[in-house]
């Protein structure tokens, strides 16, 4: 004798391309860097959420800094670290070396979530208050962190925990 058992709905997971697709998304990507890298990017906060999903994707974890200047600019946007699926190992003190180095006199900090849900973990948190207080300490302004997910982003400025 057989069942019929269902099984019970999960969310949704996100889209996978295949090889071929994922090929033309890079390419997209490459040529969009190069268009932003000769244009101001950063020209308003939705400009910088668009940023953010565009650069910063993938099926592991990274984790981003967007070094500013004293007029907000963008120095320079730096992978500091690639992580598992869930975890990204972050230390404070990459993070303000880098700044120091590019002279840079503001931050933000990004990184994905690649299962698709931008919410901060409590790991999240306490980094960003670790960053929050090296930053503080030097002077450098941190503006905001925000986490991408699937089609949408968190600014944990937005939600006062900045």
């Amino acid at each position: 004798m057989t069942r019929n058992t269902r099984t019970p709905a999960t969310e949704a997971q996100p889209l996978r391309f295949s090889a071929q697709e994922q090929a033309v998304v890079y390419e997209a990507r490459q040529i969009l860097l190069r268009h932003l890298n000769q244009n101001p990017v950063l020209t308003s906060w939705q400009a910088v959420l668009d940023y953010c999903a565009l650069t910063i994707r993938g099926d592991l974890e990274r984790f981003h800094v967007l070094y500013l200047d004293r007029r907000n600019r963008l120095i320079s946007d730096e992978c500091l670290a690639t992580g598992t699926v869930d975890h990204v190992p972050v230390y404070p003190r990459e993070v303000l070396r880098h700044c120091l180095a590019l002279n840079a006199s503001a931050l933000i900090i990004v990184h994905n979530h690649p299962a698709g849900d931008p919410e901060p973990s409590a790991a999240d948190l306490a980094m960003t208050k670790e960053i929050r207080n090296a930053c503080a300490s030097l002077g450098v302004i941190l503006h905001d962190h925000i986490i991408t997910g699937a089609g949408r982003e968190t600014s944990l400025r937005a939600r006062g925990e900045l």
